[in-house]
C-alpha cells in the first residue's frame, strides 16, 4: 500500500478512535473459557424483552423481504399519540445516536461552536470533531451538568448545546426548573438537545415537562430512545421530537429506512405495554437501592443516580486492574476512563440474580486486597 489514507481523510475523522462499548459476553467466553457471564456493562434493560414487541416482531416476519416504511407512520402517529404532539414533530432514528449526529450535521460547521459539560456522554465530542467544529467543554459540577456556566459559554459561534439528562455515565440530574430557566437564557439561534435516554426510569414527578416547552422554545430538540427503558437496544430504535422545521431538516439528510421493520413494530407495540414499563422501572429502582446500600456498608465512593446504572470508585484506585478481576470472576462492568473519570467504573443494573453476582464477586475482591 503506497497511498496513507488516512491523510486524506477529514481532519476531524484522523483523531477520532472508534466508539468502545461494553465487551460482549461471548467475547469474553472466548478470551478466558468461562460461562455463565453476566454482563452489567451497557445500561441493558435486563428484563426481557416485551411480550407485546415480541409478538409483534413474530407477526412482521413474513414481510422481511419489503423495505420497512421510510417514513414510519405508524411509530410516529403512535408517539405523536402518547405525547399530544403532530406526527411532523417526530424524527426516528438508528438509536437515539443517529439522530444526535444528524442534528450536529445540519446545524454545525467547523467555524462553530458545541457546548457540552465534562463528563458527558462520549457521542457529544466524537460527532463535534467529526465535523471539525470546536468543543467547548464545560466543567462539571457535582459530577454534573453546570448549567450557569453552560449558559455564560455560548458565544456567537455556538450553534449546539448538549444536554444530557439524566447523564451518562454520572447519572446526575437537573431540575426541570434548572432546565427551563437555562433555556430562558439560550439564544434562538443556538439549538439546544435535551438527551432524554433515561427519561423513563426517573420518578414520575421528577420527569421534566420537557415536550411542553417544544411551543415556547423553538430551538429545543429532545432526543429519546426504546434502547432502555423500553429494552430493545438490539434494534436500535430512537427519535428525535422539535419544531416541525427541525424534523423536516432531520428528515431530509437521515438514511433512507434507516428503522428496520422489525424496530419500527417493536417499538410501537412497546409503547402500549405500559405494564413492562412498569416493570423495567421498579426492578432498576430496586437494583438501584441494593447496591447503593451496599456501596455505603463497605464504604466504596460512589455517584449517586437516576438512571440504570451506578458509577462507583474502584477501593484501590486502579479501576483498570478491578475491571480485568471481575472479568476473571464473569463479570462484566464498563470503564470510564475516557469520561475523565479515572479511578471509577461504571455498573449497570441487572436482574436481583446478576446484581447479587456482581456483589459476591466485588466483595470477594474487596476482601482479597
Amino acid at each position: 500500500m503506497t497511498c496513507d489514507f488516512h491523510a486524506l481523510a477529514n481532519q476531524g475523522i484522523q483523531g477520532l478512535h472508534p466508539y468502545q462499548a461494553g465487551k460482549p459476553t461471548d467475547e469474553l467466553e472466548r478470551e478466558l473459557g468461562i460461562s455463565n457471564i453476566v454482563k452489567l456493562a451497557s445500561n441493558e434493560n435486563p428484563l426481557g424483552m416485551s411480550p407485546m414487541a415480541l409478538s409483534a416482531i413474530e407477526k412482521a416476519t413474513s414481510e422481511l423481504t419489503r423495505y420497512p416504511d421510510s417514513n414510519g407512520f405508524y411509530l410516529k402517529q403512535a408517539l405523536a399519540d402518547k405525547y399530544n404532539l403532530a406526527a411532523e414533530q417526530f424524527t426516528l432514528g438508528n438509536g437515539s445516536n443517529d439522530v444526535l449526529d444528524l442534528i450536529a450535521r445540519i446545524f454545525v460547521s467547523s467555524e462553530h461552536e458545541v457546548v457540552f459539560s465534562q463528563h458527558a456522554f462520549v457521542v457529544y465530542p466524537i460527532v463535534t470533531q467529526a465535523i471539525g467544529a470546536k468543543a467547548v467543554v464545560v466543567p462539571a459540577k457535582d459530577w454534573g451538568h453546570d448549567l450557569d456556566a453552560m449558559a455564560a459559554a455560548i458565544t456567537n459561534k455556538t450553534r449546539l448545546v448538549f444536554i444530557a439528562n439524566p447523564n451518562n455515565p454520572t447519572g446526575t440530574f437537573l431540575s426541570s426548573e434548572a432546565l427551563y430557566s437555562f433555556m430562558q437564557k439560550v439564544p434562538e439561534n443556538v439549538v439546544v438537545v435535551l438527551d432524554e435516554a433515561y427519561y423513563e426510569y426517573l420518578p414520575e414527578q421528577e420527569q421534566a415537562p420537557s415536550t411542553s416547552w417544544l411551543s415556547q422554545f423553538s430551538n429545543l430538540v429532545i432526543t429519546r430512545t426504546f434502547s432502555k427503558a423500553y429494552g430493545l437496544a438490539g434494534l436500535r430504535v430512537g427519535y428525535a421530537i422539535s419544531n416541525p422545521q427541525i424534523a423536516d431538516l432531520l428528515n431530509r439528510l437521515r438514511q433512507p429506512f434507516n428503522v428496520n421493520s422489525l424496530s419500527l413494530v417493536a417499538a410501537a407495540a412497546a409503547l402500549k405495554d405500559e405494564q413492562y414499563l412498569e416493570q423495567s422501572v421498579a426492578l432498576n429502582q430496586q437494583g438501584l437501592s441494593l447496591l447503593s446500600e451496599f456501596f455505603n456498608q463497605n464504604g466504596i465512593s460512589y455517584i449517586p443516580s437516576k438512571g440504570n446504572f451506578i458509577s462507583f470508585l474502584a477501593p484501590s484506585g486502579d479501576a483498570q486492574e478491578l475491571y480485568q478481576q471481575l472479568l476473571h470472576k464473569g463479570v462484566i462492568v464498563r470503564p470510564v476512563g475516557p469520561y475523565q473519570m479515572p479511578g471509577y467504573l461504571r455498573v449497570s443494573i441487572g436482574t436481583e440474580q446478576e446484581n447479587q453476582t456482581f456483589i459476591n464477586a466485588l466483595s470477594q475482591l474487596i476482601g482479597s486486597n
